[in-house]
């Protein structure tokens, strides 16, 4: 459903893989990659949004570049710039929302690991975002002004995730309550890090993965429009 497009961040060109609905209208999403690069994967999400009836778009942040090494993966992570990374993905969802086809005020930011804490900072530092979806979302690097949350939130975590602790669930849950801010958490049994990924077997879980979108999908539904 796809396809490739350009848009303009700050003067200069950004690409991304862009999807949108048969219906013909939708709300907006911005979906995030992980530290692999937009891969086949990240593409395959941004048409299944399109098929729930979305305006989505994944913009490439490695600008080309995409692994499927751990090694190489993480060298790419720590060289990206996460100031220029929030300006991609605040231009993208800006360049949904000039689209004909979009039917939201705002747009949605959805990302997984180092894309859900990506997605985290867009819902804490652009207003024009109206709902977020973060998927075992965490890395350091970026830096979250939770104060500055301004929509609701979904945190989903894998139980047995060893990179991004679901232990580390409740105690922001109860620190973004503090702050009056709308947020939701998951947490997936028996689910690692990635599960929602089915491009890797070994650490896919179907079940968790389904209820999972079925959940995001909802959540973009009720405070999109």
């Amino acid at each position: 459903m796809g396809e490739n497009v350009s848009f303009t961040v700050n003067g200069q060109k950004g690409e991304g893989w862009f999807a949108k609905p048969v219906s013909g209208k939708g709300p907006a999403v911005v979906v995030i990659q992980e530290w692999w690069g937009l891969v086949p994967h990240i593409k395959d999400v941004t048409d299944r949004f399109a098929k729930e009836g979305f305006v989505a778009l994944a913009p490439d942040l490695y600008h080309g570049k995409t692994t499927t090494s751990p090694d190489e993966a993480g060298r790419l992570l720590m060289e990206m710039d996460t100031e220029r990374a929030g300006r991609e993905i605040a231009a993208a969802g800006a360049y949904l929302l000039n689209r004909p086809e979009c039917a939201s005020k705002s747009f949605g930011v959805e990302g997984f690991c180092m894309g859900g804490a990506l997605a985290q900072f867009a819902a804490s530092s652009n207003p024009s975002v109206g709902a977020a979806v973060s998927f075992y979302g965490g890395f350091k690097k970026v830096p979250i002004r939770w104060e500055n949350l301004s929509c609701p939130i979904l945190m989903i975590y894998g139980e047995i995730d060893e990179s991004v602790p679901a232990s580390e669930a409740k105690p922001l849950e109860d620190k973004l309550k503090a702050l009056g801010k709308k947020v939701e958490t998951i947490i997936f049994r028996g689910a690692p890090h990635g599960f929602f990924n089915d491009t890797r077997p070994g650490i896919y879980r179907e079940e968790c993965a389904v209820d999972a979108w079925q959940r995001t999908v909802a959540h973009f539904r009720a405070h999109l429009g």
